[in-house]
C-alpha cells in the first residue's frame, strides 16, 4: 500500500476507533494473564545480529513467563502499519494479528495521531523506572514527537561513519569535506536505497550541516519552506551522486549490503546507526580489524528504537511482559555486548544495583567503538515530515 493511500485510510477509519481495551494495572495480574500467550513481534529483519538477539529474547521469555514469542520478519515498518489499518477497516477491533511493532518516526506519528495504538502503557512496566529519560531525552521524544507512554524505548542509536584505517587514514569529517573527498576518490562511497532508513538518514545528516538554520528541522516541513530549506542539500547531492559507487545509478539494498561492499574493498566509507556495528562485525569476521568508526565534527543524528502495541492487539499482556523484559538490565546488557548486537542501553546505570551495573562495566569494548566523549551529544532527529518529503523529492528527481 502506498504511503499516501495508507495515511488517507488511517484518517478515514480513525474517527470510529473505540477506546483501547484495558488490561489489569496490577503487574502480577498482567504477568499471570500473559503466561501461555503467543506474542507476534513485527520487527525489522534486515540484520542477522538483531534477528539472533530477538531469538534469544524469545528463549528467555519462554523460560521465565511461558510466552511464545514469534518474530514476524518485516523489511519496512509500514507493512505492519498497513496490516493494522486493514484490520480496522474490516472491523477487527479485537484479536488483531500484530501484538508488538518495532517502530519510530513517521510510522509512530501516524499511528499515534490517528488513535491506532494501545496505551499509554509505560507506567505499567516495572523496568521503565530504570530508563534514563533525563540524560537520554530521545527515550521520551521520538523525532520531535512526545511519546506520552504510547511506546517504550529499547535501544539507542547514533549515526557513525565506518572506514578502513589502512585504506583511508584521514576520513572526511564534514559534509562539504565528504564531497571534496569523493571528487578525489570517485566510486568509493554510497548509501542504501532511499526507502531504507539509512538511505534517507544519509540525506538528513547532510541537510543538518548544509541548512542555514537547523532549528527549522525541529518543526514540520511545509509546502512553503521545503524547497528553500533543502536547496543546498540537492545542490550538494547533485554533485556527489555521479561520484558514488556505480556512478550513483545503483544502491545497496540495506546496511548489511553496504557493509559487505566495505569488506570487499568496493567502497571506503559506510554509514551506520549503531556505534558498535563495526566492532561487532570485526568480532564475527565480517570486517577486517583495521576498520574504525568516527563522527562528523559538527555531530551526528541520534535516536531511540521503540516498541508499540496496536490498539487491537490480541495479546496485550504478553506484549507488555516482553517489552518489560527488553528493559531489564539482563536484556539491555546482552544487547550492548559488541559480540551480540552492540546497541547502547536506554537505562540509567546509576539506578541499577552494583551487580546489575557490572553487567555493563564488564562488557568488552570493541576496537572500533567510540567512547561517549568521542560520540558527543547526538543531534536530535528532524520532524518526521522532513524525511517523508526528502524521500518523495529524491524519488521524483532520480527514480527511473
Amino acid at each position: 500500500m502506498k504511503k499516501g493511500v495508507l495515511l488517507t485510510l488511517i484518517v478515514v477509519v480513525a474517527a470510529c476507533i473505540p477506546a483501547a481495551a484495558q488490561v489489569a494495572e496490577d503487574w502480577e495480574s498482567i504477568v499471570d494473564k500473559a503466561r501461555g500467550q503467543t506474542v507476534y513481534w513485527n520487527a525489522w529483519a534486515g540484520d542477522e545480529n538483531t534477528n539472533s538477539f530477538i531469538a534469544w529474547v524469545g528463549r528467555r521469555v519462554k523460560e521465565d513467563y511461558q510466552i511464545d514469542l514469534r518474530h514476524v520478519k518485516i523489511s519496512l515498518t509500514s507493512e505492519s502499519v498497513s496490516r493494522v489499518v486493514a484490520e480496522k477497516a474490516a472491523g477487527r477491533d479485537t484479536g488483531g494479528s500484530v501484538d508488538m511493532i518495532w517502530i519510530n518516526g513517521e510510522n509512530f506519528l501516524a499511528m499515534k495521531d490517528q488513535g491506532l495504538l494501545f496505551g499509554p502503557f509505560t507506567q505499567l512496566l516495572p523496568n521503565f523506572q530504570l530508563v534514563d529519560t533525563e540524560g537520554k531525552p530521545t527515550t521520551i521524544i521520538d523525532f520531535t514527537v512526545p511519546v506520552e507512554g504510547m511506546e517504550a524505548p529499547w535501544r539507542m542509536a547514533q549515526i557513525v561513519y565506518v572506514y578502513d584505517a589502512l585504506r583511508l587514514p584521514e576520513p572526511p569529517r564534514s559534509i562539504p569535506g565528504l564531497l571534496e573527498w569523493a571528487r578525489e576518490n570517485p566510486g568509493r562511497i554510497t548509501h542504501p536505497q532511499i526507502r531504507n532508513f539509512l538511505g534517507s538518514t544519509f540525506l538528513k545528516q547532510a541537510l543538518y550541516e548544509l541548512v542555514e538554520d537547523a532549528d527549522v528541522l525541529g518543526k514540520p516541513a511545509t509546502d512553503a519552506n521545503f524547497a528553500t530549506v533543502t536547496a543546498p542539500l540537492w545542490a550538494w547531492y547533485e554533485e556527489l551522486k555521479p561520484l558514488m559507487w556505480r556512478r550513483g545509478e545503483q544502491f545497496p539494498e540495506s546496511g548489511p549490503a553496504m557493509r559487505q561492499l566495505l569488506a570487499d574493498n568496493e567502497i571506503d566509507i559506510m554509514i551506520s546507526f549503531s556505534p558498535n556495528e563495526a566492532s561487532t562485525a570485526i568480532s564475527k569476521g565480517l570486517l577486517p580489524d583495521s576498520v574504525r568508526t568516527y563522527v562528523l565534527d559538527k555531530g551526528t543524528i541520534g535516536n531511540t528504537s521503540f516498541n508499540a502495541i496496536p490498539y487491537n492487539a490480541a495479546n496485550k499482556e504478553g506484549a507488555l511482559v516482553v517489552i518489560n523484559f527488553l528493559l531489564s538490565p539482563e536484556s539491555q546488557a546482552h544487547a550492548q555486548n559488541p559480540e551480540v548486537m552492540g546497541n547502547f542501553t536506554v537505562l540509567d546505570l546509576d539506578r541499577l544495583s552494583p551487580e546489575e551495573r557490572r553487567l555493563f562495566t564488564d562488557l568488552p569494548r570493541g576496537p572500533a567503538t567510540l567512547s561517549d566523549a568521542e560520540l558527543g551529544r547526538p543531534l536530535p532527529e528532524p520532524h518526521p515530515s522532513w524525511m517523508d518529503r526528502i524521500v518523495a523529492a529524491w524519488e521524483q528527481r532520480y527514480s527511473r
